[in-house]
């Protein structure tokens, strides 16, 4: 099973409205829908849980338990943790948001952006070789592997930045196009207000 069910009586309301739309989320972003349960699950979490009560409350295998626990921390999402009294391991999510978006994101990039990257620089470097690509190809090829590269180095500069620095310049939004745009930047519409 990898969904809750009716049966699963170890969440309810709100808190299972949430575990199965993170798990819609997840899987619109690639993620195991259990996986995506299982964190939602742990992040709303007041103690840390067991796999055993992991499975219980979202009336899943325990091997599918398991697998999804050791994805979530190969994602560095959750952590074992320890209770005093109790030989079981303990899992609890990573609760600061920017630390939680801060982790996928640097995730993502592993998995998608730094092998896109390595692929457009042997491309590069093998259509300079071969005198058969024609220069539009070459100059296509270089111009997207420098827009990646831009994109890449300010990801690098954004994903360093203290979560309260980045909260700001979210919060700035269209003031900073409107700063780095200078004249030309359009300012955003607002709605007539209704007497």
């Amino acid at each position: 099973m990898t969904e809750i069910n009716e049966t699963s009586g170890g969440v309810s309301g709100p808190v299972e409205r949430f575990v199965l739309h993170w798990g819609e989320m997840g899987t619109a972003w690639g993620v195991n829908r259990s996986v995506a349960q299982i964190h939602a699950l742990l992040y709303l979490s007041d103690d840390p849980l067991t796999a055993e009560e992991v499975a219980e409350r979202l009336a899943m295998a325990r091997s599918n338990v398991s697998n999804s626990l050791r994805e979530l921390l190969g994602w560095n999402l959750i952590r074992r943790v320890h209770v005093m009294g109790d030989r079981r391991d303990h899992y609890e999510a990573e609760v600061d948001m920017f630390e939680m978006v801060r982790r996928i994101a640097l995730g993502r990039k592993a998995r998608e952006l730094d092998p896109a990257l390595d692929v457009l620089r042997n491309c590069m470097s093998d259509a300079e070789a071969d005198t058969s690509i024609s220069p539009t190809v070459r100059k296509r090829l270089a111009a997207m592997h420098d827009f990646a590269e831009t994109v890449d180095r300010g990801f690098n500069e954004i994903i360093r930045l203290p979560g309260p620095t980045l909260l700001k310049l979210i919060r700035m939004g269209g003031a900073i196009a409107r700063f780095v745009g200078g004249k030309d930047a359009k300012k955003p519409e607002r709605r007539a207000r209704r007497t």
